[in-house]
């Protein structure tokens, strides 16, 4: 009796348990894992993914025409752990026939309370009345002190809820500005100077969908001019952003290291969604979220 050959997966980072354990229980699968919290390096994404039949990546792996030809003929399926997907090379993967696994819905909950957090802690100063209970600077209450701006009786408006008002409309009558839209060609650098220069001189500025969405160096600008109130940032461009980037010496932006969906919860779910796409791509079988090219 032959025995029967296993189809190789290759796992670009440690994931939560959920998805871990549902690969490790594929009597069908071999499992390799990159077995550290940090990005696997290029050369060795290339070594890993060579011969395999699956690929379960992340947001931050690119998986470009290069790694794709490392991969060879036998790659079938790749499953990201992410609703995001403008690291995989959509265009060279459908020409080679490959299905792709992605994880929406499961995040949106976590993602928006992460947006409301970010502009709540943004517009009312928190980062800023922090670090003055650290360093001395709160003497006593004071009727004008570290005053920001409140959300109620507030017009917010959200980018990526709809076709519901034009950018430049949108831009000059909200009191908020939330970006939550897909980076595509048609949204990269939306939020430029033309846009910050259409906002109210009193509006907070918030970004949880990608960062090249935003010219960094013209918010830089609108900010450190007074052109608007506040930035909240949980993406950024790159990622990590450099710790001598100008937008950081800005006590009116708030940036965050894209932490949208990070629950416990919502983290293990993903994982198990990614998983559970991976594999019932590899065995012919419809994907629970499937992205269809």
């Amino acid at each position: 009796m032959r025995p029967v050959r296993l189809m190789k997966v290759f796992v670009t980072r440690r994931i939560p348990a959920e998805g871990r354990v549902a690969l490790a229980r594929a009597a069908d699968c071999e499992v390799e894992q990159w077995d550290s919290d940090e990005p696997i390096p290029a050369k060795e994404l290339e070594r890993g993914v060579a011969g395999a039949h699956g690929l379960l990546c992340l947001l931050s792996d690119h998986v470009d025409k290069r790694i794709l030809d490392a991969a060879g003929a036998n790659l079938k399926v790749i499953s990201t752990m992410s609703v995001g997907i403008d690291h995989l090379a959509l265009d060279e993967i459908k020409k080679r026939g490959i299905r792709v696994g992605y994880t929406p819905d499961v995040l949106t909950d976590t993602t928006a309370e992460l947006a409301v957090s970010l502009l709540l802690t943004t517009c009312r100063r928190l980062p800023e009345a922090i670090e003055e209970v650290k360093n001395g600077g709160w003497t006593s209450w004071k009727p004008l002190w570290l005053c920001g701006y409140g959300l109620t009786q507030s017009t917010v408006g959200i980018i990526g809820l709809g076709r519901i008002v034009s950018t430049p409309e949108l831009a000059a009558q909200s009191d908020f500005i939330v970006v939550a839209c897909s980076l595509t060609p048609a949204t990269e650098g939306l939020c430029n100077k033309d846009f910050f220069q259409k906002m109210k001189e009193t509006a907070v500025f918030i970004n949880i969908s990608r960062g090249d969405v935003v010219n960094q160096d013209d918010l830089y600008q609108a900010l450190a001019s007074g052109k608007i109130a506040a930035a909240g940032l949980d993406v950024t461009s790159p990622e990590p952003l450099p710790t001598n980037h100008p937008l950081l010496t800005l006590k009116n932006c708030v940036i965050l290291p894209h932490i949208g969906s990070a629950t416990h919860r919502t983290r293990n779910t993903m994982s198990l969604l990614a998983a559970n796409n991976l594999l019932a791509g590899l065995r012919g079988e419809p994907m629970p979220s499937e992205l269809k090219l």
